[in-house]
This record gives structure tokens, C-alpha cells and sequence, in this order.
């Protein structure tokens, strides 16, 4: 199939497939008249892409374990993570998306700080005049760390 209809049934648009396709993250073949060709396992890999992007991995992140891409089961991301101890797949993308969490983790920290402070100065509630961050439970009901 050709881009637009490959792109479509990835759930992308064109221009997110040739992007994906710079990075790396799949290979179109070319037809004599120079057009990309993509085949059902294409659209696997680029849903399998487009689910991670959603998930919050990054274009970096994804190239990190491409390779084990074609692993996935047809229904799709929830298995990149396996469960086998010692898988390469388990172990190479779950360690990418952990480092991916704990920098997530971080920049949602500092924003929180930052928003405690901005808070604070407009004298809005969850600013502390004092203190660097917001007190109290966050949303899932854990204390909040400054």
C-alpha cells in the first residue's frame, strides 16, 4: 500500500510516517516509479510506534529497542513489556520505559515547584509563601515530595 493509506491505517499522517521512517523506526521499499510501499507488517510496527509516542516514550526511546519491534503479538504494545524474567525484550524495553518514568517523574516535580511558587505569589490556594513546592496528598493520594 502507499503512504496515505499505510499512514491511515497506523492511525498517523503521512508526514508522521516519512518521520518515523528519517528515524529509522521502519523501511519503506520504493516502487519503479519511485513511490513507498508498506506492507501489513509495516502498519503493525507503525501502530506499535504510534502507541509508545502515546504512551509517552520518546522517538529516542522507541529507536532504542526497535529491534525488537516485530516481536509484538498482533494485539499490540501491552507484551513489549513481557513478563519472562530475562527476556531481551522484557529487559531492553522495560528499562527504557523506567528511565523514561523517572525523567517524567522529575519534570512533573518541578513543575509542581513551580507552580507552588507562581501559586504562592498571586496568593492563590496550593502556594506556600515559604516553602518550594505544594504540601498535601497529590492526586492518587500520596504526600507530595518539595
Amino acid at each position: 500500500m502507499r503512504i496515505g493509506d499505510a499512514a491511515a491505517a497506523a492511525g498517523l499522517t503521512p508526514r508522521a510516517l516519512r518521520y518515523y521512517e528519517q528515524q529509522g523506526l521502519v523501511t519503506a521499499r520504493r516502487m519503479p516509479s519511485g513511490h513507498r510501499e508498506y506492507d501489513a507488517e509495516d502498519v503493525r510496527r507503525l501502530r506499535a510506534v504510534r502507541e509508545l509516542r502515546e504512551a509517552g516514550l520518546t522517538v529516542g526511546d522507541v529507536r532504542a529497542f526497535a529491534h525488537l519491534l516485530h516481536t509484538l503479538p498482533p494485539a499490540g504494545v501491552p507484551d513489549l513489556i513481557g513478563t519472562d524474567p530475562g527476556s531481551e525484550r522484557c529487559g531492553a524495553a522495560e528499562a527504557v520505559a523506567r528511565r523514561r518514568l523517572a525523567e517524567l517523574d522529575g519534570h512533573i516535580a518541578r513543575l509542581s515547584r513551580l507552580r507552588a511558587r507562581l501559586a504562592a505569589r498571586l496568593g492563590e490556594p496550593g502556594g506556600r509563601p515559604g516553602g518550594p513546592g505544594r504540601s498535601g496528598p497529590d492526586a492518587e493520594g500520596r504526600p507530595l515530595r518539595a
